[in-house]
């Protein structure tokens, strides 16, 4: 196909006709398209999916990672081992455009792949590279890693997003009417666009902006004259820099400009809007901050056997399909695993991205409690544990590793290693209750109760991100019974926390699911219900069109 004049190979819904172009670091599509991480992709996967069922007028903009995130394996003790294999993919399209841009102060050439929105049923995603020959080794490696660890390259990977996709559209001809920048990585484009019209209020009219981090200090810095060395300000002058993004002191905050070049920004969930107007208030020039709550792709997602089942109200069918979708899972984790999990047997799940906040080890640390739970024969219990720590955070890797030395003293504990999106699946469908334990209010949104409760899984979850939207305590979720967390040390927080876990499980969930299983078949109906329409991304997508790209 022709790449010139790009329009999307799809009849536009005239609800939806201005066109969009959606910049991210990453997207998690589908299981073959290995270029995330987790939750940012996962958002961004789901929101490609939604703008194609929508008929949007939107292309997405990314990064073909030669290594992707890195391939989760085990070392001989079972424990984590982090490797980086090639992928190559054969349905992507080579758009025949290759240009340069400048990283620190050098050409570079860039090239761009295509994906077909018939292929995974998305918006036609553009994916750019420079593994290419005509680069040198070290501009090769620009796009080899997802978030790299190496900060040059890091700045480097932004510039490719940012610059390399701006100029990208103008290869196209696409002209978009807004530039979505979901978080900041890509923000050095707003300055391509400024050198491109000469006017700050020019940039600010096409440009918006989706952060996803609670904390100020979460945000991504680096040194402004590390950046302007690596040509991120495409020539225009520090002090100019200075002057339209407000930034005067020797450390460039992304977010900080992305919120200063944009026209209007939103946080992800409704307490992470307020979180992020409390947050950057006090900033001038700021842009205003709404909020539109994560999702994700219902039709992607949910199993859509249980929703017939429970339409139809038969549940025997009911039970029966999601006692197979448990089995199912239980043969990736005996074939992980060596253990065998009986699909009879309540089955609690942890499973998202290792990070020191979401306490994936909460459950274990009362070291007698837990052993007390996995040995209780009249409500026995099963736990598997999945998800992958950014490769060089190495508490994280030492939390992951723990849990596989505690699970060799378990029969009924487990700790799986690939998660991504195809495991992700099975183990929210073979989960009874998903666990989601972070600390409040470190928690933007989350996303992954939302999946799970598509597949038959009931939110056990901290109060925080989309939950507080969610939740109804004993009807169609368990939430830990929040406190001012404000006013408590960390440590605190985490005993507390700890305790109420087990109060919940032990005095509320166990004794439902084992004595009242259709009180339990009914509270878990009810989050698939409420889940289904309220957190689809196809909300989420026409929220941005009205909300953000049409509002001036």
């Amino acid at each position: 196909m022709s790449f010139t004049n790009f329009k999307v190979p799809f009849t536009v819904d005239s609800n939806f006709s201005k066109k969009a172009a959606y910049f991210s670091m990453e997207f998690a599509v589908h299981q073959p398209l290995k270029i995330y991480s987790g939750g940012l992709g996962f958002l961004a996967g789901s929101h490609m999916r939604s703008a194609y069922e929508l008929k949007q007028n939107l292309i997405g903009i990314g990064i073909l990672w030669k290594y992707g995130y890195y391939d989760q394996a085990r070392n001989q003790d079972q424990t984590l081992q982090v490797q980086w294999n090639e992928k190559i993919y054969n349905f992507l399209e080579d758009t025949g455009i290759k240009f340069q841009i400048n990283i620190h102060d050098h050409p570079v050439w860039v090239k761009a792949w295509y994906l077909n929105p018939e292929t995974f049923k998305s918006a036609p995603m553009f994916l750019l590279s420079t593994d290419v020959p005509e680069n040198d080794y070290v501009s090769q490696t620009i796009s080899h890693r997802l978030y790299d660890a190496n900060v040059a390259t890091k700045v480097a990977q932004f510039i490719l997003l940012g610059v390399g996709g701006a100029r990208l559209i103008d290869e196209l001809g696409f002209k978009p009417d807004v530039y979505h920048f979901n978080e900041a990585h890509a923000i050095s484009a707003a300055f391509y666009l400024y050198k491109k019209w000469g006017s700050v209020d020019e940039v600010k009219k096409h440009v918006v902006f989706t952060t996803h981090t609670p904390e100020e200090a979460g945000n991504e810095k680096h040194d402004i004259y590390l950046c302007e060395k690596m040509s991120y300000f495409c020539g225009v002058p520090l002090d100019e820099v200075r002057k339209i993004t407000g930034i005067t002191d020797d450390q460039f905050n992304h977010s900080l400009a992305a919120l200063r070049l944009c026209r209007i920004s939103n946080g992800v969930s409704a307490l992470h809007g307020e979180v992020s107007r409390k947050m950057w208030g006090h900033y001038e020039g700021i842009a205003p901050i709404i909020s539109i709550t994560n999702a994700q792709n219902w039709r992607y997602w949910a199993d859509k056997q249980l929703y017939y089942a429970m339409d139809e109200n038969n549940d025997e069918r009911f039970d029966d399909r999601k006692k197979y979708l448990k089995k199912r899972a239980m043969d990736i984790v005996a074939d992980q695993t060596g253990k065998l999990f009986d699909p009879n047997v309540f089955t609690i799940v942890w499973a998202r991205r290792f990070a020191g906040y979401k306490r994936a080890d909460l459950l274990t640390r009362d070291v007698e409690r837990f052993d007390a739970l996995m040995n209780n024969k009249k409500y026995p219990v099963q736990v598997i544990w999945a998800g992958k720590p950014y490769p060089l955070d190495y508490p994280a890797i030492s939390e992951f590793n723990n849990l596989v030395h505690i699970s060799k003293r378990y029969k009924n504990m487990a700790v799986c290693t690939g998660y991504e999106l195809a495991l992700s699946k099975r183990l929210k469908q073979a989960a009874d209750a998903w666990l989601n334990n972070p600390r409040v209010p470190r928690e933007a949104s989350g996303t992954s109760g939302m999946t799970a409760a598509m597949n038959g899984a009931v939110n056990f979850s901290t109060f925080d991100g989309w939950i507080c939207e969610f939740a109804n305590h004993g009807n169609n979720s368990f939430i830990v019974p929040p406190i001012d967390y404000t006013s408590v040390h960390v440590t605190e927080q985490d005993q507390y926390d700890l305790e109420q876990v087990y109060e919940v499980l032990e005095k509320q969930i166990l004794p439902l699911y084992y004595d009242n299983y259709s009180v339990w078949r009914q509270i878990t109906q009810n989050g698939m219900r409420d889940v289904r329409f309220q957190f689809d991304s196809n909300r989420m997508a026409a929220e941005y069109y009205n909300l953000l790209y049409k509002r001036k």
